[in-house]
């Protein structure tokens, strides 16, 4: 009897063991994705329900997890935390040149502006010389940005007061007139230029035009294992973003409403931010070498890369996308 029953549990086990074993080979697999609060075409993707079909053909599950700003996004990515990621174009390059990551898209354009309180008599940028400008840290792509505009301008860097500080809090500082200037990028300046108390001295596209005449926001980039081990599966995901620029563009009050459930800014913000083009967008999302190039001179001229950092970049899957 003893023995029929130490045979009778060691078979419960095997079968236990058998399910378990068989539930996690058939487990969805969770794909990690770096996001910011932003107008982001990827959280479209998300909501108008582009990416199920994409989860349900692979036995996918996307994560979303949201990063402030790019460098502790990158460190996630740098880590494996994540595997993809959707953040500014500085930190996208940053990532692309100096982890073992690839740019595979431009997805926003513009964004970037330097605002002024709406009752400024400040009218062109020559106009800084001797103000006090609010800026996010001289590692940001908005500060080369301004450093060019001063130059162009015919001042430099010394000509002004800086004032560095978070780019979320730029647009608050412009607007209580605690700064003469400030330079950010959206959705702060959608939000500030939505309250009616603040106005765009010039935008980025102004300084550096450098794709369909104007600035690159926003990258999509991603781990190079991850890309070579899943080249389906991206190419599913850009064809998803390229479908989501599409609805942007022809239902721009649908995509609104999606970003405003899944990033949770207000409505009047969102809408100023597309309706005014401070956030441009294109369905050439193509990471093509020229715009690389360009940028990538840029970004080493201000020291935020090194001379010898070269962005890896894979245009492929964006050109598939938007055929």
């Amino acid at each position: 009897m003893k023995l029929f029953n130490i045979i009778r549990h060691n078979r419960g086990l095997l079968v236990a063991a058998s399910l378990l074993a068989s539930t996690m080979a058939q487990a969805t697999t969770d794909v990690n994705i770096g996001v910011q609060p932003a107008t982001q075409p990827i959280y479209i993707a998300k909501a108008a329900g582009y990416l199920q079909p994409i989860e349900e053909k692979y036995d996918v599950n996307f994560v979303f997890h949201s990063f402030s700003y790019g460098a502790p996004e990158n460190q996630a990515l740098a880590t494996g935390a994540i595997d993809l990621a959707s953040a500014g174009m500085g930190p996208a390059i940053i990532a692309s040149a100096r982890l073992p990551a690839q740019l595979l898209a431009i997805t926003i354009l513009e964004q970037t502006a330097i605002l002024v309180p709406s009752d400024s008599t400040i009218t062109s940028v020559a106009d800084l010389k001797g103000k006090k400008v609010a800026y996010p840290g001289k590692g940001s792509q908005q500060f080369p940005l301004l450093i060019k505009a001063l130059s162009d301008a015919g001042l430099d860097i010394n000509d002004i007061e800086l004032f560095k500080t978070k780019g979320s809090n730029v647009g608050q500082l412009v607007t209580q007139k605690d700064v003469d200037a400030g330079i950010t990028w959206d959705p702060h300046v959608s939000k500030a230029l939505a309250s009616g108390e603040a106005k765009v001295l010039i935008k980025a596209e102004e300084i550096l035009p450098l794709k369909s005449n104007h600035y690159i926001g926003n990258g999509f980039y991603g781990r190079t294992d991850f890309i070579d081990n899943n080249p389906e599966l991206v190419q599913d995901l850009m064809g998803s973003i390229v479908q989501a620029i599409e609805l942007i563009k022809s239902e721009p009050e649908t995509a609104i409403d999606y970003w405003q459930k899944e990033i949770g800014f207000p409505k009047d913000v969102i809408s100023f931010s597309i309706n005014q083009q401070v956030s441009v967008y294109s369905t050439d999302i193509s990471p093509d070498a020229s715009t690389v190039e360009k940028f990538t001179t840029f970004l080493q001229d201000a020291g935020i890369l090194e001379a010898s950092d070269t962005p890896k970049f894979n245009e492929t899957f964006a050109k598939n996308a938007m055929k």
